[in-house]
């Protein structure tokens, strides 16, 4: 059979299609209460939208192992069938919890490479670092503690401690990171769930006021992440964690032999990628689904890491 070379060009429209369907179709669920019917609106429209697509697409970072999700789980076939071979990391819902009380930040989100580009992150933690581009490589590590890193962003930027904010996710395992941070000077932005737009936040500095993102998270919305900012440009370190012997195995079932390894970036998604994302809720990235008389209206950022290119879109769809 004949490779057909990946056409991010031509895939990325569709690309933004898939994340504005799955967008709309969670619009209805918005402040409903809830999540699992939120995220299965959005599932069953992002897997109907891929399946108009001309790929033969495998899911590398979806819903969970194939008994744990009914749809879009991971090792799925997706697309046409006729076209590149391409690896799909999505996140039908990225804040199934903000959707269903209605605060800021839900979003759509899928990213797509060549075959064999993505890491297949098991569904285990992940420790996070990330700060935006044009900056030196390794400026922050993961080595280094929390205040270090504050010390040398704010080296690096000419600024205070003081000057700079850390995006952290707010939860009892980051105390002692938070009260670290906290001691520099620095400000913390703290949300309640969604990593992925934290991290996409730091590639934007001037506009959402974030410049670091740190803490641990699931390793699945870590390469999202990194797409992400494959396509922003900035730094994304990553080492996953392990709990118990159980995740360990998910680990080594997915290929992975060094248990210590820090990823970067270019690591976790080594080739060019395409990605799009969907306001559900306003957020500081972007507008959520508004609701006017006859239409439905969608915002959309849709990215290539081959060009840089980044555009904004406004989708109206009549209802």
């Amino acid at each position: 059979m004949t490779k057909i070379d990946f056409n991010d060009r031509m895939l990325s429209l569709g690309l933004a299609r898939v994340s504005e369907a799955a967008a709309l179709a969670s619009a209805t669920l918005i402040g409903r209460g809830d999540e699992k019917a939120a995220d299965q609106a959005a599932v069953n429209a992002m897997r109907d939208q891929l399946g108009k697509l001309d790929i033969a697409g495998v899911v590398v970072i979806g819903e969970g192992e194939r008994d744990e999700a009914p749809m879009l789980y991971i090792g799925e076939e997706v697309g046409s069938g006729n076209g590149p071979g391409v690896d799909i990391a999505l996140d039908p819902l990225e804040g199934t919890t903000l959707t269903a009380k209605d605060m800021p930040n839900a979003l759509t989100v899928i990213a797509m490479g060549p075959r064999g580009s993505m890491l297949h992150a098991p569904d285990v933690y992940m420790d996070k670092l990330a700060i935006g581009p044009g900056f030196k490589e390794g400026i922050v590590t993961l080595s280094m503690s929390p205040a270090e890193r504050v010390s040398a962003l704010a080296a690096a930027k000419g600024c205070s401690t003081e000057d700079i904010t850390v995006c952290v996710l707010e939860r009892p395992r980051h105390e002692a990171m938070i009260a670290e941070i906290r001691s520099t000077g620095a400000a913390i932005r703290l949300i309640t769930d969604g990593d992925v737009a934290g991290v996409m936040h730091c590639a934007e500095a001037e506009v959402t006021g974030i410049d670091m993102y740190m803490g641990e998270g699931g390793a699945p919305e870590g390469v999202l992440a990194a797409a992400a900012l494959k396509c922003m440009g900035g730094q994304f370190y990553g080492k996953l964690l392990f709990r118990n012997d159980d995740e360990r195995g998910r680990a080594s079932k997915a290929g992975i032999t060094n248990f210590d390894r820090v990823y970067t970036r270019d690591d976790l998604v080594t080739a060019d990628v395409i990605f799009a994302a969907t306001g559900v809720t306003d957020g500081s990235l972007l507008a959520g689904i508004k609701r006017e008389p006859g239409f439905l209206t969608a915002e959309t950022i849709l990215m290539r890491s081959k060009t840089g290119s980044v555009r904004r879109m406004t989708y109206r769809n009549p209802i």
